[in-house]
């Protein structure tokens, strides 16, 4: 089964996303483009929102956002119920966020990372498995977190 990537950006992040979709395409990944492919405005918000929906709704096997730092397009994809997106500048974390947090949307930061740094730090997220076991018990947490924020407090 052929991979496929919701890729989406503000306008900060239209040369990185245009390189990185033919990267990934090259490799034979279906890339789902949203956002912008201008440098006209376009607010994150409303590229992460894009990305993260595609990923809930199983349209999309994982998410790659992108901004000017990576942080505010993962505040508004993690607002998807079920998104687990994080920003992302080395690819250590980038593999560690698929190992033990099942994260499925990666955030990139253009301003803070190159292009080549970039294409590692996908290849490092994409190329992880959830590992399962104890870390599964975490994830639920933070679902759990998701679904009742008040009544998850009664367990502290």
């Amino acid at each position: 089964m052929k991979m496929k990537i919701a890729m989406g950006n503000d306008h900060a992040a239209v040369e990185m996303k245009m390189e990185l979709k033919a990267y990934l395409e090259e490799q034979g990944i279906e890339i789902i483009n949203v956002g912008t492919d201008t440098p006209e405005r376009y607010d994150y918000p409303l590229a992460g929102y894009q990305v993260a929906k595609l990923v809930q709704e199983g349209k999309a096997d994982f998410g790659i956002a992108i901004c000017g730092t990576g942080v505010g397009i993962s505040l508004a994809a993690n607002k998807v119920p079920g998104i687990r997106a994080f920003p992302c500048s080395e690819p250590y974390s980038a593999a560690m966020g698929r190992r033990h947090n099942n994260a499925n949307v990666l955030c990139l930061g253009a301003r803070v990372v190159g292009v080549e740094l970039a294409k590692m730090i996908v290849d490092s997220f994409l190329l992880a498995e959830f590992e399962g076991g104890r870390h599964a018990e975490r994830v639920a947490l933070i679902s759990e977190i998701e679904e009742d924020a008040e009544g998850f407090k009664k367990r502290m």
